[in-house]
């Protein structure tokens, strides 16, 4: 049965970082100790019930693809035994599916997103400009389109509160160098590539997706963090996507859409969640987990 932990508690592990969704414990050695929890965000905000079970789902789906991936680029897992970093008197089963040691790499300051479908803010950027983040696109796509072949589209990591703002592929050159820029730009787009054909042949489109890179002490690229989840994807059932329309999607999408008839005005504290619309979100996470990577969580 899957478990439910809004927040990590490990004494003696010194907390790094607590997002929205990972909580990043320091280990020796130049390791990390990444937990994904059972937090949901949306407009932002953390809000304050939990989808139980969501952090295993995200852990899992991420590990897969990381398996999926290793022949296209190296990446941050180590796979070593959870039980021999976790402090004394935690209960490993809370931990075991959620939570992975990692290796300590140095952050490339860029959100990698390769886009294979013209939706979200891309599409908000198509309307205005004909293209996105400065890629002159087709004339008269419409909404959710297929777009001739997957782009680049890269954002920056916008400070807590903030949100990342689309940029060119200029930009990022001129933030972290010709050669880097150029590494994380196809090695998204082929990951990307790589990714949505095996998704196709489960029945799902991957509309776009956003990764996380960092360096090892040699600069040696690796993908890390998330990979691949309905938190860093667009995931759309094939046999429900219609050209013109925002398909329904394997996300928090139906959370979101709870909250827009809420009297709320998107800051914290964010409000409790009715049990149907806890169960429902729960229940994409997991239909995604089983169709993309035949895994069951419960």
């Amino acid at each position: 049965m899957p478990t439910t932990l809004h927040t990590s508690d490990l004494p003696g592990l010194p907390l790094i970082h607590r997002g929205k969704v990972r909580d990043v414990y320091e280990l020796p050695g130049s390791r990390l100790l990444m937990v994904a929890t059972d937090r949901l965000s949306a407009f932002d905000v953390v809000l304050p019930d939990p989808i139980p079970g969501k952090g295993e789902m995200l852990c899992q789906i991420s590990n897969f693809w990381f398996d999926k991936t290793a022949h296209l680029m190296p990446n941050h897992l180590t796979h070593e035994d959870l039980a021999s970093v976790l402090p004394a008197g935690v209960d490993l089963a809370l931990y075991a599916r959620r939570a992975v040691v990692t290796k300590k790499l140095k952050p490339v300051p860029v959100e990698a997103i390769a886009r294979g479908y013209l939706i979200g803010s891309g599409w908000k950027d198509y309307q205005r400009t004909g293209g996105v983040c400065g890629i002159a696109l087709p004339v008269g796509l419409q909404q959710a389109q297929q777009l001739p072949e997957p782009i680049f589209t890269p954002s920056t990591k916008a400070a807590a509160g903030d949100h990342d703002e689309n940029v060119s592929f200029a930009a990022v050159v001129e933030q972290i160098g010709a050669d880097l820029a150029l590494q994380v730009r196809d090695a998204t787009l082929a990951i990307y590539r790589f990714a949505a054909a095996y998704a196709a042949q489960r029945g799902i489109i991957i509309a776009d997706t956003k990764l996380e890179f960092g360096l090892d002490e040699h600069g040696v690229l690796h993908v890390m963090d998330e990979m691949l989840t309905p938190d860093s994807s667009r995931f759309w059932p094939a046999d429900q996507y219609r050209v013109g329309i925002s398909p329904p999607s394997y996300d928090k999408q139906f959370v979101r859409d709870y909250l827009e008839t809420l009297d709320w005005n998107k800051t914290a504290p964010g409000p409790h969640v009715p049990a149907d619309i806890i169960e429902g979100t729960r229940s994409k996470y997991a239909e995604a987990l089983d169709r993309l990577a035949d895994l069951h969580l419960d």
